[in-house]
């Protein structure tokens, strides 16, 4: 398949507001986990959350849209705007150009508060709105409206590999001929209906120190944070006036078998898919962003596929997310910004608070400080919750 240019990009994460914002964080190693807020007597199911408490969404938004937007959806508005600002692309041909969005969770915000208004005041208290904000597609039909975007839609709802998929469909419909795609994810779930339904997954940190508890590949590895927030994107054919950030050159899926099967992980036919799809050699991949589950058997799993593919510590891995929280749908996209910044810079970005990698894993993890980036390509891998894989190569 064609590749497609990323020539706009908008960002909301824990730690930046902006493409700029967010890579030097990174790189700084500044993080933007913190103490969660109590939201009941017993305190929240799970001390820390990266939360992207910079934005203000009166500043960016106008008024009549607060009142029927959850926050994921500010945060997807407000970086569709700044992606196609950058992007620099007209908006003569609507019909052209499209909008494909994932989500994990939808707007739980929305939705609680709503449920709580029903509850204690009555149905006439909940807000019409209720009918659309919750919803996981919300975000594809708040940007396509806002924007005047009139071509292919869709929503894909597969926990972290979501986002990637989004931006994976988004490009086939480049490569038939859309003019422009916005495409990414975005999430936000932070609250305790959304939180009540993340910890069921009995893999969040109970650890109470940023600095501590979110160690992927790390021997003291139990869990993730949860964070909010993720990237946007425009997605277009070359346009010679465009400069870009690089480009989408392959991708690949897989599904894992069920839990108790005996069958182990299919992520290195994702892996492997997304390189043949990219026409790229192992050997030219200069970095990969892991996905990065911070679960022993779940990063032993992504180790032992980067393994197969690379060799034993056969390529630099890293994980920036552990200054962000896992972001669900909105992980994969901004580590697909984080690939393309690494390589537009020569530089692999350290995972961040990993002081004691497991030796036993055959992973290369770039800790400490900023590596020399060696190749033209990078791959980002993502998993989601039960048993979604996918993986992207980007090229600079």
């Amino acid at each position: 398949m064609t590749d497609v240019m990323v020539t706009g990009a908008g960002v909301v994460a824990p730690n930046g507001l902006s493409p700029g914002d967010y890579w030097a964080s990174v790189l700084k190693g500044r993080s933007g986990i913190s103490p969660a807020p109590r939201t009941g007597q017993d305190g929240p199911p799970c001390p820390l959350s990266g939360r992207a408490d910079a934005f203000v969404a009166k500043e960016h938004l106008p008024a009549r849209l607060l009142p029927q937007t959850d926050v994921m959806t500010r945060y997807a508005l407000f970086a569709a705007d700044r992606a196609l600002e950058e992007s620099g692309a007209g908006r003569d041909a609507p019909l052209d150009m499209g909008v494909i969005t994932a989500s994990a969770s939808g707007g739980f915000d929305f939705g609680q508060r709503e449920l709580q208004n029903l509850w204690s005041e009555g149905p006439d208290h909940v807000s019409a709105y209720m009918s659309f904000a919750w919803f996981y597609a919300v975000n594809t039909g708040q940007i396509s409206i806002r924007n005047d975007l009139r071509g292919p839609v869709g929503v894909l709802v597969a926990e972290q590999a979501g986002g990637l998929d989004a931006v994976a469909h988004a490009r086939r419909k480049v490569t038939a001929g859309a003019r422009l795609m916005v495409a990414g994810g975005m999430d936000s779930s932070l609250c305790p209906y959304g939180m009540a339904a993340q910890v069921r997954s009995g893999r969040l940190s109970t650890g109470e120190d940023p600095a501590t508890a979110y160690l992927p590949f790390d021997r003291r590895a139990r869990g993730h944070v949860p964070g909010e927030g993720g990237a946007m994107f425009t997605l277009e054919a070359d346009r010679p006036d465009a400069r870009g950030y690089g480009r989408i050159a392959g991708y690949g899926a897989s599904f894992d078998p069920p839990p108790g099967s005996g069958r182990p992980s299919t992520l290195v036919r994702a892996v492997e898919t997304a390189l043949d799809d990219a026409g790229v050699a192992p050997g030219e991949v200069a970095m990969v962003v892991a996905d990065a589950a911070a679960v022993p058997e779940l990063d032993a799993a992504e180790a032992e596929a980067l393994a197969a593919v690379f060799g034993p510590r056969g390529v630099p891995v890293t994980a920036p997310k552990t200054l962000t929280g896992r972001l669900y749908s909105g992980a994969g996209p901004l580590d697909l910004l984080t690939a393309l910044l690494a390589l537009r810079d020569g530089v692999v970005p350290p995972t961040a608070n990993v002081t004691d990698a497991d030796p036993e894993l055959p992973v290369d993890l770039v800790t400490g400080a900023p590596r020399p980036a060696h190749g033209t390509a990078a791959l980002v891998v993502a998993r989601g919750f039960g048993g979604f894989n996918s993986a992207m190569v980007v090229r600079a």
